[in-house]
């Protein structure tokens, strides 16, 4: 046995000078699978959290993002965003149009003329106008505002909102009425209707959604029940003027 063979070893692992046993420790196989998961779990988060960060910092959903392939390939123009709706703004509303409304104009302040010059005003924006006249005594010379608007329960959030458009400041009342037309009192503080121009761009902002504020809520008139329409009459108020209108 040669000097350079280990203790105990002996036969085809002497060590002669040409040939040596070639030691190493046996695989552990067990510690190669867990290091595989391992690496696949780090990976797989390190990817989530990248798509994460996409998102955060392009401020658009991956479910959005997948969806808006699908929407092109379905013929719709829009992006995912926008066919979920953009974030911020409401969903389209079904309002009537002003031609869809029948405005009835009353006058309660004592300058005359005033409910047939709104009216006019009113038909020339494609509203449809019904009775013009005085104010009933319920209103006559007690509507300090601008006007109020007056219509049904439902009329509060349709054709009243969409009224309040021509006249800034006017306070809406809702009464028992069954019929769709609506009623404009003019009161104290009017000196003519919204300008054109603005009241375009907010009838145009009602419609895509963008919802303005809704008309000033005027507290009850001081009798029990909301008043009714105004009638039309010309002596419709005690101390009106005949003709006002």
């Amino acid at each position: 046995m040669s000097m350079l063979t280990p203790p105990g070893m002996g036969g085809k692992y002497r060590i002669t000078g040409h040939r040596f046993p070639h030691m190493r420790r046996a695989r552990n196989r067990r510690r190669i699978v867990l290091v595989g998961a391992a690496t696949a779990v780090v990976l797989g988060l390190a990817g989530w959290g990248t798509v994460q960060l996409v998102d955060v910092f392009s401020g658009t959903p991956a479910t959005a993002r997948a969806a808006a392939p699908a929407a092109k390939r379905n013929g719709d123009c829009k992006s995912g965003s926008e066919a979920a709706g953009a974030p911020g703004r409401g969903l389209p509303r079904d309002l009537p149009r002003p031609g869809d409304i029948t405005v009835n104009v009353y006058n309660a302040t004592p300058r005359g003329g005033l409910a047939k010059i709104t009216a006019d005003e009113l038909e020339r924006r494609g509203f449809r106008i019904g009775k013009v006249g005085n104010a009933q005594a319920d209103y006559d010379k007690k509507v300090n505002g601008t006007g109020v608007l007056i219509g049904s329960q439902e009329s509060m959030e349709a054709a009243l909102r969409v009224l309040s458009t021509q006249l800034a400041g006017a306070e809406a009342r809702s009464d028992q009425r069954e019929g769709q037309d609506v009623d404009l009192v003019l009161g104290a503080a009017y000196q003519g209707l919204t300008p054109q121009e603005e009241s375009e761009k907010a009838l145009g902002a009602l419609e895509r959604g963008e919802v303005p504020p809704s008309p000033s809520q005027a507290p009850a008139p001081p009798s029990s029940a909301a008043p009714a329409a105004p009638a039309a009459t010309a002596g419709a108020g005690k101390g009106s003027p005949p003709g006002k209108c």
